[in-house]
């Protein structure tokens, strides 16, 4: 099935650039040899082209399809409080740790969807998805991460169902993260955070 894009959301600051873009080329470039799209080798100039001349902070979207087709759309970014905790929930819907297509961001978009329809805007600010084994997977636009016993992070593995997160990848780089399974008790009992490249991390509790 190739009837779907590639999706990158970035975050443009002028004076600063994109955020960790050489990370969402990465992964850009990735996915597409991983399912057989040709090379997105005018992504950088079409996104370079999109926020030419801007003064404010930009939520920049990029679509890339089987085609070799660019779209990118640019909207004005609101930044959260500094004081902004996230109230999160956790799924009835499941994500199927065997469905390669998670490790991508793509427009394929039916299972999270889902699980955000589960609930009111009012009730949760995110939800959080587990696999067939009722391990934590990622929220519908965030990857989670909880505080272990030794003060650093803890993400779920891929090999769980999910995606590859920029923001993810970067705290592991740094070594702010490491990655290990988590159970939904992990949740009820440590710090929790959810985040994206977007964001960044995002203090959340978890409502019962």
């Amino acid at each position: 099935m190739t009837d779907f894009s590639l999706i990158e959301t970035l975050r443009f600051e002028p004076g600063t650039g994109f955020l960790r873009l050489r990370l969402h080329l990465a992964r850009l470039s990735r996915s597409a040899r991983r399912i057989g799209f040709p090379e997105p080798v005018a992504a950088a100039a079409k996104l370079g082209q999109a926020v030419a001349g801007a003064s404010t902070a930009l939520r920049v979207r990029l679509t890339f399809d089987r085609d070799g087709r660019i779209d990118v759309t640019a909207a004005p970014f609101i930044p959260l409080a500094p004081d902004t905790v996230w109230t999160v929930r956790i799924a009835e819907t499941r994500l199927d740790s065997s469905d390669k297509l998670l490790r991508m961001k793509t427009t394929v978009r039916g299972a999270y969807e889902a699980a955000r329809a589960e609930f009111a805007s009012s009730q949760a600010d995110e939800v959080i998805m587990l696999n067939e084994h009722g391990e934590v997977c990622e929220g519908t636009i965030t990857s989670v991460f909880v505080v272990d016993a030794s003060g650093v992070l803890r993400t779920p593995p891929i090999s769980c169902g999910l995606l590859a997160g920029v923001l993810r990848t970067e705290l592991i780089c740094q070594r702010k993260a490491r990655v290990g399974r988590i159970a939904l008790e992990d949740l009820k009992a440590g710090k929790l955070y959810v985040g994206n490249s977007l964001r960044g991390l995002i203090p959340a509790t978890l409502a019962s």
